[in-house]
Order: C-alpha cells, then sequence, then structure tokens
C-alpha cells in the first residue's frame, strides 16, 4: 500500500500548450492517504481516466509529479509502480481457462502453487465463478471476462495501489452491487489504496470513503459522500450529486438575507459583501412548499417516485425542484415554497462563499 501525492500536477494532449484551456488537466496538489478508498466521480471528458493513466504510469504529466509513499515515481514504467489496473472493457487471455487467468499475475511472481491455489479459488468465490475455473475464455460473455479481469486486479495482496477505470460498464445491474460489495470488504480486510474511476454517482458514494469530484479537468472537492451532499464545494458538485440535484438560483446576498427578484429570505447567518456571479445553492430535500410562507412558486407537475415525491416547479423564471414526503399531499393552494436556511449554501462564481464564523 502506498500515499499517492500529486504534486504540482498537470497535462495537456498538446505538444506546445499556450494557456490553461489547453491543458486536459488543471494544475493539481493532493495527497491521498495510504489505505483509502477513492472515487474518482466526473461526466465524460473532465480528466478522470487521465488522471489515473498518470497515476499508474500509463501516461507521463506534461509537468509536476506522481509519488507513492513518498518517492517519486513520475517517469517509472507501470511495471515497477506495483499496481494492478481493471480497465472500462474486459483484458483477458481468451486461450487459457478462467482459472489461469486468475492465477497469472501470481504465477508471473513466482508464488508456489499452494498459494497460488488458495488465493485463486478464494477470488473465484468472490466473483461468483467457482464453477467456471476450469472453463476457457473465449466462450465467456463480455460481462463474466469483466469479472475475471476485476478477479485478476484482486488477487495480489502486496500492490501499492489497485485502480479501476469504470470497471462494471459491461456487469449487468444485478452483480454490479454484489461486485461493489466485495470490493468494498477487499479493502476492509486487506487496507489497499483503492481508487476507482466512475461517472456513475451511486457507484462512488456506495464503494469510496472519500469522493474527488471532477470538473472541467479540475478536482473541485475531494470529501465524504455526506460532505459532498450537505456542503458542495462548487456549484456542480450541488447539481452532479443527488438525484434530483441542488437547485442554483441566481441572487443578492447582504449580510444574512438573500434577495431574489423583490424578494427576500433569511439565511439564518451573515455573509461578506460580495461581487460577480452570486448564487444561492438549496438542495430539494431542504425546501418545503406551504400555502403561506416563503417565497412565491409554480407547480408545473408532481412525479410520484414510490417512496417521496419530485415538484417540478417554476421559481422567478427558473426550474427548481422540491421533494415531499410520499403521504404529503401537495394541494393547489401551496404556491409557496421555504428553504431551511441551515441548509442554503452561497456561492461566487460557482465557489462556495464561507459564512462569517465558519470554521475552516
Amino acid at each position: 500500500m502506498a500515499k499517492i501525492t500529486l504534486d504540482n500536477l498537470a497535462h495537456s494532449y498538446m505538444a506546445h500548450p499556450r494557456g490553461e484551456e489547453d491543458f486536459a488537466l488543471k494544475q493539481m496538489t493532493h495527497d491521498w492517504e495510504d489505505g483509502g478508498a477513492y472515487a474518482l466521480l466526473g461526466s465524460s471528458g473532465c480528466g478522470k481516466s487521465t488522471l489515473l493513466n498518470i497515476i499508474s504510469g500509463l501516461l507521463i504529466p506534461s509537468q509536476g509529479r506522481v509519488l507513492f509513499g513518498g518517492q517519486d515515481v513520475t517517469h517509472a514504467p507501470t511495471a515497477e509502480r506495483n499496481i494492478a489496473q481493471v480497465f472500462q472493457f474486459p483484458v483477458v487471455y481468451d486461450t487459457m481457462t478462467v482459472h489461469d487467468n486468475l492465477a497469472f499475475p501470481l504465477r508471473n511472481r513466482g508464488r508456489d502453487e499452494a498459494y497460488v491455489a488458495e488465493r485463486v479459488q478464494e477470488i473465484a468465490r468472490m466473483i461468483g465463478m467457482e464453477d467456471q475455473l476450469r472453463r476457457k475464455c473465449s466462450g465467456l460473455t463480455a460481462d463474466a471476462k469483466q469479472k475475471i479481469s476485476l478477479g485478476r486486479g484482486m488477487v495480489r495482496k502486496d500492490v501499492n495501489a489497485l485502480l479501476f477505470d469504470e470497471p462494471l460498464t459491461v456487469i449487468d445491474p444485478h452483480m454490479k452491487w454484489e461486485l461493489r460489495t466485495q470490493l468494498k470488504k477487499l479493502h476492509h480486510d486487506f487496507g489497499h489504496t483503492m481508487i476507482y474511476v466512475t461517472h456513475d454517482q451511486t457507484e462512488a458514494l456506495t464503494f469510496a470513503d472519500k469522493v474527488v469530484v471532477m470538473y472541467d479537468g479540475r478536482v473541485v472537492q475531494i470529501g465524504t459522500p455526506e460532505e459532498l451532499f450537505e456542503r458542495p464545494e462548487h456549484t456542480f458538485v450541488g447539481y452532479f450529486i443527488g438525484s434530483p440535484g441542488m437547485n442554483v438560483i441566481p441572487a443578492k446576498v447582504e449580510g444574512s438575507r438573500a434577495y431574489i427578484n423583490g424578494s427576500n429570505f433569511d439565511l439564518g447567518t451573515g455573509y461578506r459583501a460580495m461581487e460577480g456571479k452570486v448564487e444561492i445553492g438549496v438542495r430539494p430535500e431542504f425546501a418545503r412548499l406551504s400555502q403561506t410562507e416563503g417565497l412565491p412558486v409554480k407547480i408545473r407537475r408532481v412525479e410520484d417516485a414510490g417512496r417521496h415525491k419530485i415538484i417540478r416547479a417554476e421559481f422567478f423564471g427558473h426550474d427548481i425542484n422540491i421533494v415531499a414526503g410520499e403521504d404529503e399531499n401537495i394541494g393547489p393552494d401551496m404556491t409557496r415554497v421555504r428553504f431551511d436556511p441551515a441548509h442554503v449554501n452561497v456561492y461566487r462564481d460557482d465557489w462556495r462563499v464561507a459564512p462569517e464564523g465558519e470554521a475552516a
């Protein structure tokens, strides 16, 4: 296992980048703790796979360093980094059996056959392929082959890090949940440093101790699922995490009050004067319809999601979402919305502004 340090790291696929816009990865410095389980989360094209490939050694960064346990490995080949990587699509040896595919990394390092057999059996049990160990891989389905790729990545206990690049893309939905559970168990049992790339927030939030959210080549927030939900540091985090995502509404903020189109409400805490693009962010779970209190809102439709209702509404020309309980009655006279001040965030130019007196 190893602590992974990204020191002043940036990357461009251009030979001579002229500005920040030419960089697929913008400059970043981060420490990822030894034994941590991290998810790299973001939409397609945000730089997740580029960053993972730099960490694994498949790509040399344009600037900065990568350190494993304090040792500079920026220019070290993948084989010298002692990592295991699982890719988005299956990589298996079709002419080998399932058993021999799983055994390959161990045999390649000279482990004795008794240990190989024991470890292969353990991993086969994890991925649900004990009864197919003697079968050739050439006739297997894509999701079965990907389970073998996952198993081969997990078979070694001595790696510095396990890297997963959207590994469950071709896995059927039922098996996805089971494999994520097995990955969590593997992390709990052996304490490997794990980095899991995904665009699926459910995968990220259920797998990781900390989620690394990327947007436009930047790491915009690293935090626990609770931190990302309660206190998004960037409007993208608020919008991307949650279903529906956070409501982001242009506003003017003066002291402890927010002003929207002539109406205003209490933020519960004070803010310093600010210029630029100012917005408030409030999650649908912390907005409530009312007959008499709050700001005017026009309901467009109500969607029954089973355990709750999603109210799609118009708020001063902006679309907003409100989450209500499954038993909550939504009457035609409920034309106002109240926000819980304890769960309203203020943003300037997309970045969260800390209220006065908030601890760092």
